[in-house]
C-alpha cells in the first residue's frame, strides 16, 4: 500500500483503508451508560480495504455489492455516506464498491476504517469541506474506532477511544494470524468475567511493550482458536515470547524488527493457520487531506 495519495483526488482514484493494531488495551472502568472506559495505542498498518466511489446522478447512495451477511442498510460505508449528507445537507449520490481485504470481525478495524475512508473521500469529492474534527465527531456516532482512522496518527486514545495523544511507536513489521472466526464485540464485553478496572495512566508514561490486552481473557475462554493462535506466536522462537490479541480479537500479531524475521515466522506457520506480514505506519496514507 502507497503510504501516500493524490493531494488532489478525484472520482477516478482508489482509496486505502487500512487495518490497526491495539498495542495494549486496557479498560480502566465503566460509564453509568454502560459504555467502557479504554486506554490504548493504535498503529495503522500497510495491510487494507480499498474503495472507490462513482458519482449518481439521482442522489442515492448505494453500495456496488453487498458484504456476504451484511444488510446494506446496516454497512458502515453507507451509514458514514449518509450521516455526511445529513450534516452537510448534500444530495449528491455516490455508488461505493468496496475491495474488502481485511477479516471481519478480526478486530482490525476494518468495517470502522471503511467508514473513515468514506467520510474522509466524499468529503472531498462533494466538496464538504469539513474539518477532520467535525469528521471525528460525525464518525463516533458510527462506532467507537472510526475516530482513530480520521484522527490519522498513531496516537493513544483514551474515553471510549476517542480522545488522542499522539506517539511514535518504532517501526517494525507484524505478523498478524487470522483465526478462521468472527468474534462479536458486544459477547466480550458483556462478559461478568471481564476486568473493568486496570490502572489508568497517563499518556506520556505509555512505552513500547507496556501492558497487555485485558479482552483476550474472554476471547480466549469463549473462542479457544484464539488462544491457539496466541499460544502459537509466543513460543515462536524470535518473537519474544510476546503476542497480543487485536481489539476484541479474534485476530493477533506479534512484533518483528525486520520484514524477513516476520516472514520466516509466517513460513512456518501450521497448515491450518493463516496470516499476513505488515509494516507499522506512522499516520494514515489519508491523513493529510483533512485538516
Amino acid at each position: 500500500m502507497a503510504a501516500t495519495v493524490n493531494l488532489a483526488p478525484d472520482w477516478r482514484d482508489a482509496w486505502p483503508a487500512p487495518a490497526k493494531i491495539n498495542l495494549f488495551l486496557h479498560v480502566v472502568g465503566r460509564r453509568a451508560d454502560g459504555y467502557h472506559l479504554l486506554q490504548t495505542v493504535f498503529l495503522f498498518l500497510d495491510q487494507a480495504d480499498w474503495l472507490r466511489f462513482s458519482p449518481r446522478g439521482d442522489g442515492r447512495i448505494e453500495l456496488a455489492a453487498p458484504l456476504p451477511g451484511v444488510p446494506a442498510e446496516q454497512d458502515l460505508t453507507v451509514r458514514a455516506a449518509r450521516a455526511l449528507a445529513d450534516a452537510t445537507g448534500c444530495r449528491e449520490g455516490v455508488t461505493i464498491a468496496v475491495d474488502k481485504r481485511l477479516p471481519m470481525g478480526g478486530g482490525l478495524g476494518g468495517g470502522s476504517s471503511d467508514a473513515a475512508t468514506t467520510l474522509i473521500a466524499l468529503n472531498r469529492l462533494w466538496r464538504c469541506g469539513l474539518s477532520k474534527a467535525r469528521l471525528e465527531e460525525i464518525g463516533l456516532a458510527l462506532g467507537a474506532d472510526v475516530p482513530i482512522f480520521i484522527h490519522g496518527r498513531s496516537a493513544f486514545a483514551e474515553g471510549v477511544g476517542e480522545r488522542f495523544t499522539d506517539v511514535a511507536p518504532p517501526a517494525a513489521w507484524y505478523l498478524v494470524l487470522v483465526p478462521a472466526l468472527a468474534v462479536p464485540t458486544a459477547d466480550i464485553f458483556r462478559a461478568p468475567d471481564l476486568r473493568r478496572d486496570a490502572p489508568a495512566i497517563a499518556p506520556a508514561a505509555w512505552r513500547p511493550g507496556f501492558g497487555g490486552n485485558d479482552l483476550e481473557a474472554v476471547a480466549c475462554r469463549l473462542h479457544p482458536e484464539v488462544a491457539r493462535h496466541l499460544d502459537w506466536l509466543r513460543h515462536w522462537q524470535g518473537a519474544g515470547g510476546a503476542a497480543r490479541m487485536s481489539g476484541s480479537g479474534a485476530c493477533c500479531f506479534a512484533e518483528f524488527a525486520t520484514e524477513a524475521a516476520a516472514r520466516q515466522a509466517q513460513a512456518a506457520l501450521p497448515a491450518d493457520m493463516r496470516g499476513f506480514v505488515a509494516r507499522g505506519l506512522q499516520k494514515h496514507p489519508l491523513a493529510d487531506l483533512t485538516a
